[in-house]
Order: structure tokens, then C-alpha cells, then sequence
């Protein structure tokens, strides 16, 4: 992989990180319309560039991270004062829990997932059928804004089925904020703060893992890719708050689909769209 090629891979990351269209699918479906062979730091560079997109939501939402531990006067006893300060945090490790332990659980079998362009192909179809139709089964009226520890938990679980390419993670958690009753706009934003521990996680394991594959020519494209997803996933999360509160999933639904089976019938037309490691 050059240059280009990762600046390329950096700015689809950064386009698709928020939309419920799976920003792993799409990196791995351009990998193989570049021509880029499947090898370790590939795999690396595609996990690890999320994270660069990820810190945009630290930015874009700095006093929702700060806030808690300014709350300094807070009653009772230690662990009460510790829970309600750091409720915020709690939260977000109690959703991380489910995809930190199945991720080291089934690692081998999600790598050979991210080979396979078909398996991208099938999860944008299923999942774009999901969300044509996901806006008409929750009901407005029945919204809350704030999230239980259990419902953390639940949405944690839906996270774990992002790990299959192609389903993506931002869509899954907020469909799983949507069945604990959140608003879709506080569904979205939990899904955004979610993916900050997620995939600092993901990008370190993955960095510890192949750090015998960094050397200087990599290490230039990983800085690069999360420079390039950073910016372009900060222009990108506001607009696609504002398009969800407005029209909802389908249009997104609509897009999967078409990408999806637009890739099985270039595959079942015999059209070679893998790229041997």
C-alpha cells in the first residue's frame, strides 16, 4: 500500500465511521478496487485508522468527558460519590465489556472475516433490510433520554455483532440505544461515546500485537491515515446527527442494499474483487 492508496482508505474511514453503513466494509471493499494485497499491516491499518476517526467525538464533545469529574460535591458515602461523579464513564465500560471479551475470544475468526469481500457484501443487504424498516418499530412516544446500567449492558451486546464486516458498529449500537428507548439522537451520541473506548482498545491491541511490523515507512502511513480520518470525520458527525433526526435510516438502508448486492453480482458474474495476501 502507498501513500495515495492510505490517504484514500483514511478519507472513506472518516466519510462512513458514523454512518450505520459499515466503515469496515466500505475500507475493505476500496482495499480491493485499489488492488492492495490482504497482509497484517493492512489488517492493522484498517483497525487502527478508526481510532484517528474516533477522536473526533472526544473533540466535538469535550465537556461531555470533562464534565463528570468537575461534579465534586456530591453526598454520601465513597462508592455513592464515585458512581454518581463517574456515571458518565461506568457506563461506557459496562457497553464495552461484551466486544472486549468476545474480540479477544474470536480474534482469529474476525481476522479471516476482514478477507472477504462476500461476507461484507451479505452483511450490507441483511443490514440495509434492518433499517429500512428499524424507524417504524420505535415509537417516539415511549422515548427517554438518559440510559440504565442494564441498557448499557444490552447495547454493548448489539456492539458485538459489528464485529462481523459490513454490519457496522455505529448502526448496531444505535439500533441497540433504540430498543433501551433513547431518542434516536441520544442513541447516536452514545454510540459515538461508546466507540471511543472500543476502539482505543482495538488500536492498541492491534498495535501491541504486530509491533514488529512498524517501521518507519508504516508508521508514516499510520499517522498520516488517522490525521486524514480525523479531519474528515469531524466534518462528517454533525451533518449525519441533523440527516438521522430528520429522515431517519431508510435512505441508509436503501444504499446498503445496493452496494451490497451490486458486489454479489459482480462476484457471481465470476469478477475476481479479492486480493490474495
Amino acid at each position: 500500500m502507498n501513500f495515495l492508496q492510505s490517504i484514500i482508505i483514511a478519507i472513506v474511514e472518516g466519510i462512513t465511521e458514523f454512518l450505520p453503513i459499515s466503515s469496515t466494509g466500505h475500507m475493505i471493499i476500496v482495499q480491493q478496487l485499489l488492488g492492495i494485497e490482504s497482509s497484517d499491516f493492512i489488517s492493522l491499518y484498517i483497525v487502527n485508522i478508526q481510532f484517528g476517526a474516533i477522536l473526533s467525538v472526544v473533540v466535538l464533545y469535550w465537556k461531555r468527558f470533562v464534565e463528570p469529574v468537575k461534579r465534586l460535591k456530591v453526598e454520601g458515602n465513597f462508592l455513592h460519590r464515585c458512581r454518581y461523579k463517574y456515571d458518565f464513564y461506568l457506563k461506557l465500560f459496562v457497553a464495552f465489556l461484551p466486544a472486549a471479551f468476545i474480540g479477544l475470544l474470536l480474534r482469529d475468526q474476525i481476522y479471516k472475516m476482514l478477507e472477504s469481500v462476500a461476507v461484507v457484501a451479505v452483511s450490507l443487504v441483511i443490514g440495509g433490510i434492518v433499517l429500512i424498516f428499524v424507524d417504524g418499530w420505535f415509537r417516539k412516544e415511549n422515548e427517554i433520554q438518559t440510559i440504565t446500567y442494564p441498557g448499557a449492558f444490552k447495547i454493548g451486546l448489539f456492539q458485538v455483532l459489528a464485529m462481523i464486516p459490513g454490519v457496522s458498529r455505529s448502526a448496531a449500537t444505535i439500533i441497540g440505544g433504540l430498543t433501551q428507548k433513547l431518542t434516536r439522537r441520544k442513541a447516536a451520541e452514545f454510540s459515538f461515546f461508546l466507540a471511543v473506548p472500543t476502539m482505543l482498545a482495538a488500536a492498541a491491541w492491534e498495535m501491541y500485537s504486530n509491533f514488529n511490523l512498524l517501521d518507519m515507512n508504516n508508521i508514516t502511513l499510520l499517522v498520516a491515515g488517522n490525521v486524514v480520518a480525523f479531519i474528515v470525520a469531524m466534518l462528517a458527525i454533525k451533518g449525519f446527527i441533523s440527516f438521522l433526526n430528520r429522515h431517519g435510516f431508510r435512505v441508509f438502508g436503501y444504499y446498503r442494499i445496493f452496494v451490497g448486492l451490486l458486489i454479489i453480482v459482480l462476484l457471481l458474474l465470476g469478477v475476481d474483487l479479492q486480493v490474495g495476501g
